[in-house]
């Protein structure tokens, strides 16, 4: 057989009756030619019930992530407890519930791996509902704190769970849109999370900060309901030995009840293959198959990466200090800044969601690559304007609204390729075995990139203000090249397919490597029509 290496986004020709294409794995083009998915039908929809309970998980994490922040400016809380915008209190109250997740990242994994994914996520749930309970009626501030702790805990294990069950249990023709929108839902949680705030400040009781945190649980128990009726994924219950079970689930939503259906078939099989009843996964306490060959090193350098870089794009700045950053360029009113972040979590949520589309289309390395060139230029342009337009005598108010307008360009940038990236790109670079464990690594990573965001973005900013952008526009470069050099595409292959790249010498090389085939009715053939490298 011959391979081709051609670029990611290569075209589609007509060839003789078939169509000419260029594909990373033949048998899966084959087997999804004669297969040929309908994403409309009844089976397919019971299955996206599945996954919507999923998503909910990323809800939960979106409407703490909105919460906290308009709760510490209500005067209510703030006299309840005794508390101050800012502070070392304060900043204990935030930062209880990254720690929180911080330790859960070591407790998610185990959980996942011996009771399944579905029951990961009704643990992980359960857990976030012993901590509303505890921080809703809380009585004193201990208490509160101890709350936030246990809710951290618990979403740990919800962001382990809930993307590894939904790249799991997608069916393999649209596993990378289906796996994209998960991330998207966080701004499911925290829009409707910014409304109830809205709704409640007037009130003048405790009840103004005790009933957003009492509806934190809505999600959560939309979960813990739905996973019993949610099937476990066929990986999981391969490596625990019980195929009988996994071939129904596979051949109910994937082969449209037929057992003998291609995709069902060739799946199967590679999980056979690649899947161990004796790995690492069953044994809580071993972590070594993360870090032990230079194929786990180079997983774990995408998926440490992808934590890192999800998290210091410069995002940091706008989900935190976006008030901050517009008061740079002129913009004083509290309430215009408030709109103007309002304005921009819904259009992220709507990017977001038109990037989790193109996941597929594009593949992953273009998306990230391009984008984060767009940010070095975002940001250089950003810096230009606030150092012309950010001072006090400022008069010329279209310099504000270009900056202001370059910050909204870096956001929507940002929601469309890394929002739906942030939860399928590590997903698919983790073995079955290494899966949750390793989510619970990346968790681990996203949270102390996180603590950076929180800590020391406001001391960098107090001491050198926007000349902090330029950390940016050095960060961003650096992405680009490491992304260049290290991370592989995975669109266009199964998940136990992903494994073949990681055991070559260089998987980055290997990732690119295309296959021309024709495809007809009958299925896909693979040909050699000379189509040049590039």
């Amino acid at each position: 057989m011959s391979e081709v290496k051609t670029a990611p986004n290569v075209s589609t020709y007509q060839a003789g009756q078939g169509k000419r294409e260029a594909v990373a794995n033949v048998s899966l083009a084959d087997a999804l030619a004669q297969s040929k998915p309908n994403p409309w039908t009844g089976r397919m929809f019971k299955l996206y019930f599945f996954l919507l309970i999923a998503f909910l998980n990323s809800c939960i994490n979106g409407y703490d992530g909105s919460l906290m922040g308009g709760i510490n400016a209500m005067k209510t809380y703030q006299a309840y407890f005794n508390m101050k915008d800012v502070g070392s209190s304060t900043g204990l109250v935030f930062s209880i519930y990254t720690i929180g997740n911080i330790v859960g990242s070591f407790f998610c994994g185990p959980f996942t791996d011996w009771w399944g994914r579905r029951w990961g996520m009704f643990i992980g749930a359960s857990i976030i509902i012993i901590g509303t309970c505890i921080q809703a009626p809380a009585t004193s501030k201990s208490m509160f704190i101890g709350g936030r702790f246990i809710l951290g805990f618990g979403v740990a294990t919800c962001a382990t769970a809930g993307p590894s069950y939904v790249a799991e249990m997608a069916h393999p023709a649209w596993r990378g849109t289906i796996t994209g929108m998960y991330n998207t839902f966080w701004f499911v949680g925290g829009v409707p999370a910014s409304w109830v705030l809205w709704g409640t400040e007037s009130i003048t009781s405790d009840l103004s900060w005790r009933l957003p945190i009492w509806l934190q649980a809505v999600a959560s128990a939309g979960v813990i309901i739905g996973c019993l009726f949610c099937p476990e994924t066929p990986r999981w219950l391969i490596s625990n030995d019980r195929h009988e079970e996994a071939l129904k689930v596979m051949t109910e939503f994937h082969g449209e009840g037929d057992r003998e259906s291609p995709i069902v078939q060739l799946t199967y099989k590679e999980m056979i293959k690649e899947i161990a009843t004796e790995g690492s996964d069953k044994r809580w306490w071993d972590y070594r198959d993360l870090f032990n060959s230079s194929n786990s090193w180079w997983r774990m350098c995408c998926v440490i990466g992808m934590a890192f870089f999800g998290q210091w794009a410069g995002n940091g700045a706008i989900s935190y200090f976006m008030p901050v950053l517009l008061k740079a360029v002129g913009v004083e009113n509290p309430k215009t800044q408030l709109l103007y972040n309002a304005i921009l979590s819904v259009i992220s949520f709507v990017m977001s969601t038109i990037g989790a589309r193109f996941t597929d289309r594009l593949g992953r390395r273009p998306v990230l690559l391009i984008a984060t060139s767009l940010f070095v230029i975002e940001w250089s342009i950003v810096t230009a304007l606030t150092a012309t337009y950010g001072h006090e005598g400022n008069a010329n108010a279209n310099g504000s609204r270009a900056a202001i307008a370059f910050i909204y360009l870096f956001g929507i940038t940002y929601s469309f390729a890394y929002t739906p990236l942030q939860a399928l790109y590590p997903v698919e670079c983790l073995s079955f075995e290494t899966r949750a464990k390793g989510m619970g690594m990346y968790n681990l990573f996203v949270n102390i990139a996180a603590f950076f965001n929180t800590y020391a973005i406001p001391v960098a900013w107090e001491r050198v203000q926007w000349r902090f952008y330029y950390l940016y526009i050095a960060w961003n470069i650096f992405q680009v090249i490491f992304i260049y050099f290290f991370f592989i595409e995975t669109k266009g292959r199964t998940l136990e397919e992903i494994n073949e790249i990681f055991d070559a010498p260089y998987p980055k090389k290997k990732s690119l490597e295309k296959h021309v085939v024709v495809i007809t009715e009958h299925g896909a053939a693979e040909k050699d029509f000379g189509l040049e490298e590039t």
